[in-house]
């Protein structure tokens, strides 16, 4: 007798070829709009559902995981990023918990070096001089940036995405450094040219530029806090391509109202789409709608892990990209 097809409930609009090949593998429910799943749907979802495919957006804590019906065996996170999962308690309750790790970081790079020469170049005030119709002609002061080159980077985080950030970085010309939980190996660190810190206020106070490449954890939260921002120089830049929380958001806009940091460029925010207004009212900030990694490619390799590490699982072995409690 040929085995029932696994329910898989997905919790928002995912690419049209990732979609058709669900429907090929498995018993799938889709969105047919790309809103975001009330609690109450995520909780019905869960209660009938063998697996659910949740995104970012989706707080998978105690309290819905408490509801979650026997069948619901795997939670197969479309994205890297975890921290809205309870791994540990889906965990306590036989709940495996896999990710789609290594598809985002060429993407969140190419990203990053975007924001450092937009905010660096004054790029979006150029733009908005045009589309405002205001240009009257070149002239030697107007709208000066920095130049990049020679600069110095400090990256926070030297994961995949860290490590893809140097390399573009000494493309550029820029002196690459880095603060990290362990120091790289010398074969990696070597051809980035990169300099360890293993203190962070040090690394801090010395840079040009500071790139946020870190998860969101307990350890990283507000990780850049006031005093720590308050270390940069006054004409420093600060990137953030990775999560919100790990900044304090409203540490960071006093500080830029007041000088005391040259710019900032940020495509997450610690109250996801709740930004701060203050930010939206300085030039020297550009905001983009945490998009760092929306690409078409990376939007389908990311569908195509979820695929695996579904197919995988109802084999019957462990998912390649199962999270594990504790190595997050």
């Amino acid at each position: 007798m040929a085995k029932d097809r696994l329910s898989v409930v997905v919790t928002r609009q995912l690419p049209e070829p990732v979609e058709t090949r669900m429907k090929e593998l498995f018993n799938v429910e889709l969105r047919s709009d790309d809103s975001q799943m009330s609690r109450t749907e995520l909780a019905a979802a869960m209660r009938h559902a063998d697996i659910l495919v949740p995104t970012l957006c989706d707080q998978i804590d105690q309290g819905l995981l408490a509801q979650a019906g026997e069948q619901l065996r795997l939670i197969a996170n479309y994205g890297a990023g975890v921290d809205h999962i309870d791994v540990a308690t889906a965990r306590q309750r036989g709940i495996l918990v896999s990710n789609t790790p290594d598809v985002s970081a060429d993407d969140t790079a190419d990203m990053t070096m975007a924001l450092i020469l937009s905010v660096t170049r004054r790029i979006p005030e150029g733009l908005a001089v045009m589309q405002q119709g205001d240009w009257q002609g070149w002239a030697p002061t107007a709208l000066l940036g920095g130049r990049i080159s020679g600069r110095r980077l400090g990256i926070l985080g030297m994961g995949r995405i860290g490590q893809a950030v140097a390399a573009r970085a000494r493309a550029f010309g820029m002196q690459v450094h880095y603060h990290n939980r362990k120091r790289l190996h010398a074969d990696i660190e070597g051809p980035l040219e990169a300099t360890y810190w293993e203190s962070l206020d040090q690394m801090v106070a010395r840079m040009d530029i500071i790139s946020i490449n870190c998860p969101h954890t307990p350890s990283t939260f507000h990780l850049m806090n006031a005093r720590r921002l308050k270390l940069m120089k006054p004409g420093a830049v600060i990137v953030n391509t990775s999560r919100g929380e790990v900044i304090d958001e409203n540490a960071l806009t006093r500080l830029l109202r007041a000088g005391d940091i040259g710019g900032a460029g940020l495509d997450v925010f610690e109250h996801g789409h709740d930004i701060n207004p203050r930010l939206r009212e300085l030039k020297n900030v550009v905001l983009l709608p945490h998009m760092a990694s929306a690409t078409t490619e990376g939007r389908i390799e990311m569908g195509e892990k979820v695929i695996i590490n579904i197919k995988t699982f109802d084999d019957g072995h462990r998912p390649p990209d199962q999270v594990v409690p504790g190595m997050l």
